[in-house]
């Protein structure tokens, strides 16, 4: 810095000024006005030739032009490219020999804001092209209800011709002791850890896509499928609200954990379907009655796959915060499950208590209910930013990674808790108490973004097993079908569980795995179609076993006096859906209508509900066990409108995966 005694010029005595004589006399000359700057211009101007000014006159001209032109072409791209984040332009590593065809798309989620927005509005959508082709499609949009929202009284629902359903006696108590997934069974002798703590849970980024497309508008099918989820909801609004499942005959309810189980199972499902005033009355109860303080036991598997898979998936689909809070509550009161000798969860918690213990008859977990909680503790952990959830079910994933005991990847049923070790060696299926097992792999390697390469080994080694294994062909049709081996011994047995194959195999192929997988799923699912079309009321039971040999007046399929109920089950329903969006053949979205059609003729309530049957090969007279299950609302209808629709960007499987109860998490992408 100069001073400003330093920089002042040296003082002198006199000024000498020379004017002009025009200046002096005060004419014309410089005067630094603003008229006189105009005219000094003008007469500069003046002063070129008309060729000059011309070519001066065009390049304004050109430029304006340009300036229009650009402002309006490139503003879009300017703005996305400026959005776009560091995260979203780095490449997935390859696996050797894999070529991935839909990388993972979801970005990483932001914080939470449940007050905007309001609920989605089912508008028309246009006729839709589903392409064998894959492609990207935009998300599905999706907004947060609106906190003011009244409650309207309900509307009445479209009658339709009810089907009279033979009421039976009051179902007598079985002496069962295992529950899997509404079977009645008898007692048989990595991804980077999340960041540290977050102040504030995140927001799903899918609620904020940009260029979102006209939604498809709803078709009678879909039409159908509302109406049944009304009727179903009506009786359980009337009889059995709050508590866990419907008795519709009885018009009374049953309780399994006391915790709403068919509302929470349903919330998602009212949501996709557009049922804005159920899904606010369910909405309040949640908020207002809800409660996971109780002293009560409940099933780690069941209750992570209904209840907390539920809660994550509303909150992603809604944005309200009120679900991303239970979901945390009920999380926590779940983790003591894993305090065991080797970090293989026992199967019941009480969740009022905070103890966890083994059934009362074995200290083993089945290896389906320990493997298949990682998808929903994992998001849990992305959500609230808190490792332990995660970290606690990686331990077991990683754990059963190392075990022996498997063949050809196929695993046994069952597993010890305090050794870690696998149990009933010798023994594979992909029905009940391994099913998930198989379907978790390949979906934690999606929800990833494809990173976590155990996972992805340990799911082809085991599809390769299956082939090898348990791949049978029945007779007359020659139906490819799954079955069992028992120490080395086959058996044609095939559970109606067993049919989310296909869907799984399907979701596979369409994420670059081998192209053979989706033949495979073409195959199986022809085969579970089939468990529908050979019975008299067009259901399947609960298990088949098929035919090897040509038999005169046999079909492929025969079934066990013990075996013959149906439990509304949604396996075929969602491998169907999976099939149709993939390859876009109607038969599949046909075969479906004709199962919906079936439940309501042989298992749908006049006075409200659907109700399971015990015996599917009497039409006259279906013996229905009065009971609706939770996974009816919260799988089987929500499977059935997802299959008759025709936007597949409803519920993009580009960017959401389904637990194994049919509720929707985010695919993630780096941080």
């Amino acid at each position: 810095m100069y001073s400003a005694a330093a920089a002042s010029p040296p003082r002198r005595d006199f000024i000498s000024v020379t004017l002009s004589p025009e200046e002096a006399a005060g004419v014309g000359g410089y005067n630094n006005s603003k008229a006189w700057r105009r005219r000094s211009c003008w007469r500069k101007w003046k002063q070129l030739s008309r060729l000059q000014r011309s070519i001066i006159l065009f390049l304004f001209a050109f430029l304006a032009v340009c300036g229009v032109i650009s402002f309006t072409s490139m503003g879009e791209p300017w703005k996305s490219l400026t959005n776009k984040s560091l995260d979203e332009q780095r490449t997935e590593p390859e696996i050797p020999g894999l070529k991935l065809v839909n990388p993972a798309v979801l970005p990483a989620p932001q914080k939470a804001d449940a007050n905007a927005g309001d609920y989605p509005e089912r508008s028309p959508q246009k006729q839709p092209k589903l392409p064998h082709v894959r492609r990207n499609p935009s998300n599905l949009q999706i907004k947060p209800p609106r906190r003011d929202v009244r409650l309207k009284t309900r509307h009445a629902t479209s009658k339709i011709v009810e089907e009279p359903v033979q009421a039976d006696k009051e179902e007598k108590t079985e002496k069962s002791v295992i529950s899997w997934r509404g079977a009645v069974i008898e007692p048989d002798q990595s991804t980077e850890p999340p960041s540290s703590k977050i102040k504030e849970p995140e927001k799903p980024s899918s609620l904020e896509a940009e260029g979102q497309k006209e939604p498809v508008p709803i078709n009678e099918r879909q039409m159908a499928v509302i109406e049944a989820f009304r009727h179903a909801w009506k009786g359980y609004k009337d009889f059995a609200w709050g508590h866990d499942e419907l008795k519709p005959l009885s018009k009374s309810y049953s309780e399994w954990f006391g915790l709403g189980l068919t509302l929470i199972d349903a919330l998602d499902t009212m949501w996709i379907l557009g049922l804005k005033e159920e899904f606010e009355e369910a909405r309040i109860w949640v908020a207002n009655d809800l409660v996971f303080d109780k002293n009560v036991d409940v099933n780690l598997f069941e209750s992570t796959i209904r209840i907390l898979g539920g809660l994550l998936s509303t909150y992603h689909l809604s944005g309200d915060s009120l679900f991303l809070e239970k979901a945390k509550d009920i999380g926590n009161r779940l983790m003591p499950a894993f305090k065991t000798p080797s970090k293989i969860p026992y199967s019941d918690v009480n969740i009022g208590r905070g103890t966890a213990h083994p059934p009362r008859w074995t200290s083993d977990s089945t290896v389906a209910e320990v493997t298949s909680i990682q998808l929903e503790f994992r998001e849990l952990s992305r959500l609230t930013g808190d490792e332990k959830f995660q970290k606690a079910v990686d331990e077991v994933t990683k754990h059963v990674h190392t075990l022996s005991g498997k063949s050809d990847g196929l695993v046994p049923m069952f597993i010890n808790t305090n050794s870690g070790q696998f149990t009933h060696l010798g023994v594979y299926t992909l029905g009940a108490r391994a099913d998930s097992y198989y379907e978790y792999l390949l979906k934690q390697w999606i929800q990833g973004g494809k990173k976590e390469n155990e996972l992805l080994e340990d799911y082809m080694r085991a599809i390769e097993g299956v082939k090898k294994h348990l791949l049978q062909r029945s007779q007359p049709k020659k139906l490819t079908f799954v079955g069992e081996l028992a120490h080395g011994h086959f058996s044609a047995k095939m559970d109606h569980l067993v049919c989310f194959l296909p869907g799984t195999l399907a979701l596979g192929a369409h994420n670059g795995l081998s192209a053979d997988h989706m033949k495979l799923a073409e195959a199986l699912i022809e085969t579970c179609y089939q468990m529908y079309e050979q019975v008299e009321t067009g259901l399947s039971p609960e298990i088949v076993h098929f035919n090897l040999h040509a038999q005169k007046g046999h079909k492929d399929v025969e079934i066990k006096p013990a075996d013959r109920h149906n439990l509304l089950r949604p396996e075929t329903v969602e491998s169907l859906f999976y099939m149709y969006r993939f390859t876009g053949d109607k038969k599949y979205q046909d075969w479906g209508w004709e199962i919906l059609q079936n439940f309501n003729k042989y298992t749908r309530v006049p006075t409200g509900g659907y109700t399971s049957i015990n015996n599917v090969q009497n039409p006259s007279n279906p013996e229905p066990r009065d009971k609706m299950e939770s996974f009816f609302l919260g799988e089987t209808l929500k499977y059935m409108f997802l299959l008759f629709s025709d936007d597949i960007d409803l519920i993009n499987l580009d960017k959401f995966v389904f637990n194994t109860e049919a509720h929707p998490l985010p695919i993630w992408v780096p941080a």
